[in-house]
């Protein structure tokens, strides 16, 4: 995105667009510049004018001049490379701070508060350090329009910082190939003015407005689209990564312990089981080791909430 307004989408982007716009014009005049000197020496030196070859004597000058002016122009691009990415590393004191969850295949933003949202909401014209945290594969987190993007790397914590300076909303991508589902890891960034963020902020009701608060069986939806449960398992029967909650709850499956094929009754204990300790009892025609355990992640109430949706699901 190009601001049209004379103001950046964020404080990167003019150091960004300098470092490659310039390498970018460098190369086309050097993509131009030699071909025209091929195309000449092709019709200069060419066989039907010289039907003998010679030998030519090196040229001290030419290939200083050859070597001096591409180290200088290498020299300049580094610089600009370096200026540019020198103070991503410097984020200021103040500030909101953010921390970015990221599992396949999904992205989760958890703010000081204890509020969480599956996008990145921030106010405009304050500077906002993401701290990135990966719990299962390496992710990468890219906002093409603020010309950011951090590799998520799981035991590993990292950073990113930036500046905002546009209301508005914008793309926010996993650049990481990540698994089968990686082209829907994606969230937006949405920029609100100070006065509507401290509302949202202050706002104590859940993020995820999927469906009225009346419906039984929402508040653990809500849950599962905010950690990323639906990326994997559908709730109409759609065999996805892993089981659909479809018929589930209640109902018996076999499950590879072990080893050995076992099968087991869906009740509160098995879900839990599969949501703290998913690789213990794996479904069988499924893979192993793509679910990571959410021991850390879901409280018992969390759990609990969840296990009364897919009651509410499977109308027990």
């Amino acid at each position: 995105m190009y601001s049209t307004t004379g103001i950046d989408a964020s404080n990167f982007v003019s150091t960004f667009n300098t470092s490659f716009y310039f390498i970018a014009g460098i190369s086309l005049l050097l993509l131009i510049g030699l071909t025209i000197v091929m195309l000449y020496f092709v019709f200069r030196y060419n066989n039907k004018k010289h039907k003998t070859a010679i030998q030519n004597e090196g040229n001290t000058r030419l290939e200083i001049i050859w070597t001096v002016i591409p180290i200088i122009l290498a020299v300049i691009m580094f610089y600009f490379g370096w200026a540019g990415w020198k103070p991503m590393n410097k984020p200021p004191k103040n500030g909101i701070n953010i921390t970015s969850v990221a599992r396949m295949w999904s992205f989760s933003f958890q703010y000081e508060n204890g509020k969480t949202s599956p996008d990145l909401i921030i106010p405009v014209n304050t500077p906002v350090k993401l701290k990135l945290i990966s719990l299962d594969v390496i992710h990468s987190l890219f906002i093409p329009a603020y010309r950011v993007k951090s590799d998520m790397v799981p035991g590993r914590e990292k950073m990113m910082w930036f500046l905002p300076q546009i209301v508005g909303e914008y793309d926010l991508y996993c650049s990481e190939y990540c698994g089968l589902r990686h082209s829907y890891m994606n969230a937006n960034v949405k920029v609100l003015s100070n006065e509507d963020f401290n509302k949202w902020y202050s706002d104590s009701s859940t993020v995820a407005q999927v469906t009225e608060e009346t419906t039984p069986g929402a508040a653990g939806l809500k849950i599962m689209i905010t950690h990323g449960c639906i990326a994997c398992h559908s709730s109409d029967g759609t065999k996805i990564i892993g089981p659909s909650y479809l018929n589930l709850f209640g109902e018996q499956q076999v499950v590879i312990r072990e080893g050995k094929e076992v099968t087991v009754t869906v009740d509160e204990e098995y879900i839990k089981r599969a949501i703290l300790d998913p690789n213990s009892e794996i479904v069988k025609g499924y893979p192993k080791g793509l679910m990571q355990s959410y021991k850390e992640v879901l409280s018992d109430e969390d759990l609990s909430i969840i296990i009364e949706y897919l009651k509410f699901l499977n109308g027990k």
